[in-house]
C-alpha cells in the first residue's frame, strides 16, 4: 500500500496519480478528503448532501448504482450529523457531516482512476468550506 498526505510529504499532482495507478497496475484508489468551516445550511441539508453524491459522481465519471443513502444521526453531539453512503460501479463514495464542528469527512474509493485533487476541491466547494485536507492512498 502506497499513501500520500501533507503531512507525509509532498503529494503528487493529479495525472502523476492516474499514471501511477495505470503504469503500477494499482487496484484501486482512496481520497479522503477533510473539510473544515463548511457551510451550515449544506451539510445540515439531506436534499444538498444527496444532490451532492449525483454531481460529484458526475463530476468524476463515476456511475452510481442506485441512489445515494443520506441518515441523520449520531449518540453524542461530536459525531451528529449526516452519514452518505453511494455505491458506484467501480466502489463507493461515503462521508459524514459533523454538525457540531462544521466539517465533513468524504472518501472517495474506486477501482477506476480520477483526479483526486480536483475532487476534493470539488468537495470544499461544494459545502463551502474554508479549509481543505485530503491524503491519497494506492490500494494493491
Amino acid at each position: 500500500m502506497y499513501s500520500m498526505s501533507p503531512r507525509a510529504g509532498k503529494l503528487l499532482n493529479d495525472e502523476e496519480v492516474m499514471e501511477k495507478y495505470v503504469k503500477d497496475d494499482e487496484w484501486g484508489l482512496l481520497t479522503s478528503i477533510d473539510l473544515r468551516k463548511c457551510d451550515p445550511e449544506k451539510i445540515r441539508s439531506k436534499e444538498v448532501i444527496s444532490q451532492f453524491a449525483i454531481d460529484l459522481c458526475e463530476y468524476i465519471k463515476m456511475k452510481r448504482f442506485g441512489d445515494p443513502i443520506v441518515v441523520r444521526f449520531g449518540p453524542i453531539p461530536k459525531v451528529e450529523g449526516y452519514s452518505l453512503a453511494q455505491l458506484i460501479e467501480t466502489s463507493m463514495i461515503s462521508g459524514h457531516f459533523a454538525e457540531d464542528t462544521d466539517r465533513a469527512f468524504i472518501d472517495v474509493f474506486s477501482c477506476r482512476e480520477y483526479p483526486p485533487k480536483k475532487t476534493a476541491e470539488f468537495c470544499q466547494n461544494y459545502f463551502g468550506a474554508e479549509e481543505m485536507e485530503y491524503s491519497v492512498v494506492f490500494r494493491t
